[in-house]
């Protein structure tokens, strides 16, 4: 069966404000205020905690990697605690994924989000039960760019990884879709824009009502 895997965080929703806005509380918490800023730190928020913690942590004088330990656990638990206060699905990415169904294809998601809170946030946004799959950071030892969470996504939503591919949106999905040996889509709407062309994936996506029709031709 024909399978597409999507990534989460910046692929099929826009996670950003609200992962902003948990590591801020843990800056909060410090007496350094808001160190981030939902726009123009975007891109940091879709390569996870521990990157968005660095970068606030950078700004300032006197914390290193003992503080981003620490504050790890606290960010998760703020985020946990808001988890869809802004988040929002990518427009018509729902309908794309219902038309690939109908059109035979399997689907799953493969993310670097912990599973329960992967799992968390797609219940809420009501759309868990549309994908076949949902492999977490935590599911099995490794996680994207290795290719085995993308392999187990393609298996545990009936696919064959020789007819699937990648929808991502950062440099890890790249890797991991070349890794597995799969064409990889990379959105050109989240906040890295069109510079992920430099990536070379397969193709591009700048609007999910065009991924019926790029999957019917990479995975003929």
């Amino acid at each position: 069966m024909r399978t597409v895997i999507f990534d989460l965080d910046g692929t099929l929703a826009d996670t950003s404000r609200d992962l902003i806005a948990a590591a801020n509380t843990c800056f909060q918490d410090l007496g350094l205020g808001n160190l981030l800023d939902p726009v123009d730190d975007a891109a940091t928020a879709f390569r996870g905690g521990r990157a968005m913690l660095a970068l606030g942590f950078s700004r300032v004088d006197g914390f290193g990697e003992d503080d981003i330990d620490r504050q790890q656990p606290l960010f998760v638990k703020a985020y946990d605690n808001n988890i869809d206060t802004h988040t929002t699905l990518y427009p018509y990415a729902m309908q794309a994924v219902e038309t690939l169904k109908s059109n035979g294809f399997a689907v799953g998601i493969c993310t670097n989000k912990p599973a329960g809170l992967a799992e968390k946030l797609l219940t809420r946004l009501g759309v868990r039960n549309e994908f076949a799959s949902m492999i977490g950071a935590d599911t099995l030892p490794v996680r994207k760019p290795d290719p085995a969470p993308f392999i187990a996504a393609v298996e545990q939503a009936g696919g064959t990884v020789s007819r699937s591919c990648l929808i991502g949106d950062t440099d890890t999905d790249r890797k991991t879709a070349r890794a597995a040996g799969v064409p990889s889509v990379l959105v050109t709407f989240g906040p890295s824009g069109d510079t992920v062309r430099d990536l070379e994936p397969e193709a591009l996506l700048h609007d999910y009502k065009d991924l019926p029709a790029i999957a019917v031709k990479l995975l003929v």
